[in-house]
């Protein structure tokens, strides 16, 4: 009796915690359970999806998931019918991406405004009918919407201006009427509303204007710059023709004859003189090829003296040109990599590129920086090497095309590449919101900025660490140049790896010397430039950067031989003096504080180890940032969202600036 009694409340505890976990944690993850079930049940009739067991995070389509709930669901290509239905979708609310592409679902789309933080939905190529889904313009997350392949009518809602995210609008193949709404968000990159029934005046904004006859074709009534159709111009009106009397009739028999021999005569004139012209045109460029083949954007933007750089004058509107190769023609334009459904990735041709103007980004060892604009609007980055004979061609297109197949969240795809005899280009995304260096230095050279919290520093060395194991994963692979100007600012702000792998590009026997900057970023053993990067190398340049994060400071000097066993100390004075002002905030505890920096600075101390044997490998480094993170007090419920005062610390962010060396 009395042992039954002392483990009643034990007993009790117990039963009371476990209602306490189920209330808290059960009914989000069963609620996701209960939605996809139901989902299936309402257009799955012939089972084409396989979803058994207890782990949804498991299941066919549930690409992801965020602390047990569906983050990104794609349910593509499966023969779904039937309709979608409002309450259903609404219960997966931590959904980022959306897919149900390719099937046969039909009906109207529902209200998916429960869906508050969906970035992303892919509904093109079904049956689906009625209007736009104007619930997606209260969604203040979503970036990309393809509803193109459909039946959906109606006007396309001037309320898509609310989403200043805005990416992707993709909508042709439908049957909208009306007019083009007034679309002015900076973020537009891919639009297209071809083949539907749209009329009126295509908006002259400037994120409009970027898009070409491509993006609007298939609408007769449409007017405007963009498809060369000016507006206001009606055709004439037909007249009945005048009978001519028949005493007139050989008079005007007549003039015809005369009028006809003369127009002939006057056509054979314009014909010779025509082919005259050409036989000049080519007889002159035999004389001079390398002259009409000289081009203006990359070539021009290359020769531009460095005092126009460093006064900002930028080579723009102009386009790209290179010598051609013996036989007079182009190398190709050789695409990487395969993309995954929730990607939408934009295909061009080598004369797109021609065309496009040039505006330099960054100079560096291994070449030039150049943003891109295309004809079209799309915008990439492309990076000209400076030597295009190291290494040989074979060797070059082989490692390029492993960096082309490397795909991770924190790096910033290679997308295409390109070589001929002279030449070799890269061609990566473009990121806008600039690099990691701005953000610590803002447009200050002197590289002395303001060191970042604690929450940020933890945030970015998490994304960067991320990307650095998915690298050294690929045996022998390495980044090799890693500092804050290779580390570009997602449309996230998430930090994103460029130039990654392109130390093996570069000639070991070249004259080309290193920058103070970039040379201290390097381990000791790799600071010869005969020595070949390895990833140990790149776990000291990663323990650098956090120590740049901390402080602010741009490693000018060896810190390791400046400093010692006292960077914890120089890094505690740095922030001491910075923050004197009450730049670092207090409001998570001055004890969490304290326990997050030195959880930063052991990180950086043994990532700078001086001897390469005694440096944590990138896995190790990985845990003890995750470890750090877990236990720091964030109010945020998802690593998506901006910890601590991050968003406050991208707001200053001068945008369209991208340092890439």
């Amino acid at each position: 009796m009395a042992s039954s009694s002392s483990t009643s409340p034990v007993t009790l505890f117990l039963v009371f915690a476990s209602t306490v976990f189920f209330c808290l944690v059960s009914p989000a993850r069963s609620g996701d359970v209960e939605a996809l079930l139901r989902l299936k049940s309402l257009i799955d009739p012939s089972d084409s999806i396989s979803w058994r067991g207890t782990d949804l995070c498991s299941w066919e389509g549930v690409r992801e998931c965020m602390n047990g709930r569906v983050s990104k669901l794609v349910l593509e290509y499966l023969n779904l019918t039937g309709s979608l239905e409002e309450k259903t979708l609404n219960q997966l609310d931590q959904l980022r991406v959306l897919s149900f592409k390719a099937n046969s679902l039909s009906g109207s789309i529902p209200d998916l405004s429960g869906l508050v933080n969906l970035k992303s939905v892919f509904l093109n190529d079904n049956n689906f009918s009625g209007e736009f889904p104007e619930s997606l313009t209260s969604l203040h997350r979503l970036k990309t919407i393809v509803l193109a392949g459909n039946r959906l009518s109606g006007r396309i809602p001037s309320s898509l201006l609310r989403l200043s995210r805005l990416y992707t609008l993709n909508v042709e193949d439908n049957l909208f009427t009306g007019s083009i709404p007034p679309l002015n968000q900076t973020s537009l990159r891919y639009f297209n509303v071809s083949n539907n029934q749209l009329s009126g005046q295509i908006p002259p904004t400037r994120a409009l204007k970027q898009f070409d006859e491509s993006s609007f074709t298939g609408n007769v009534a449409l007017c405007g710059d963009q498809i060369r159709s000016p507006c206001g111009i009606s055709p004439a009106p037909s007249a009945k023709p005048t009978p001519i009397p028949k005493s007139k009739k050989n008079k005007a028999k007549l003039i015809g004859i005369i009028a006809g021999s003369v127009a002939g005569g006057v056509l054979i004139f314009v014909l010779l003189l025509t082919l005259l012209i050409c036989c000049w045109r080519r007889k002159r460029r035999s004389k001079t090829p390398t002259e009409d083949r000289k081009g203006k954007g990359i070539a021009e933007a290359q020769g531009a003296t460095s005092a126009e750089t460093e006064r900002g004058i930028e080579s723009k509107d102009r386009g790209f040109s290179w010598e051609r190769g013996e036989e007079g023609a182009v190398g190709t334009l050789v695409f990487l990599g395969t993309s995954d459904s929730g990607e939408t990735v934009v295909r061009y041709t080598m004369e797109d590129l021609l065309k496009a103007s040039a505006e330099t980004l960054g100079r560096g060892t291994l070449g030039s920086t150049y943003k891109a604009v295309m004809e079209s609007g799309f915008i990439v980055t492309v990076k000209r090497l400076k030597n295009a004979r190291y290494p040989r061609m074979e060797e070059f297109k082989r490692h390029v095309e492993i960096l082309g197949q490397l795909r991770h969240p924190n790096l910033v795809p290679l997308r295409a590449y390109f070589q001929a005899k002279e030449e070799r280009l890269l061609v990566y995304d473009y990121f806008p919101n600039g690099s990691l260096f701005t953000l610590i230095h803002g447009t200050r050279a002197s590289g002395s900025g303001k060191p970042l919290h604690w929450t940020s520093c933890l945030k970015i060395a998490e994304d960067l660490a991320s990307a650095l194991l998915y690298i050294h994963q690929n045996p022998g692979l390495t980044h090799g140049n890693l500092k804050s100007s290779n580390v570009l600012l997602g449309p996230d702000f998430e930090s994103c790896l460029t130039d990654y792998g392109l130390s093996t590009l570069h000639d070991p026997d070249s004259a080309e010397e290193t920058s103070a900057v970039s040379l201290f970023y390097k381990a000791p053993e790799c600071r010869d430039p005969r020595k070949a990067s390895t990833q140990p190398a790149d776990v000291y340049s990663f323990g650098v950067l956090l120590l740049e994060l901390l402080t602010g400071r741009t490693p000018f000097q060896d810190l390791v031989q400046e400093y010692g066993s006292d960077i914890s100390r120089w890094v505690r004075a740095v922030r001491e003096e910075e923050t004197e002002s009450g730049e670092e905030p207090t409001s998570s505890g001055n004890e969490a504080s304290e326990e997050k920096l030195q959880a930063l600075l052991s990180i950086a101390t043994v990532c700078v180890t001086i001897q390469p044997e005694n440096r944590p490998v990138m896995r190790e480094v990985l845990k003890m940032v995750r470890d750090a993170r877990a236990e720091a007090p964030f109010s945020s419920n998802s690593s998506e969202h901006s910890p601590g005062r991050w968003s406050d610390t991208v707001q200053s962010l001068p945008r369209e600036d991208q340092v890439s060396i």
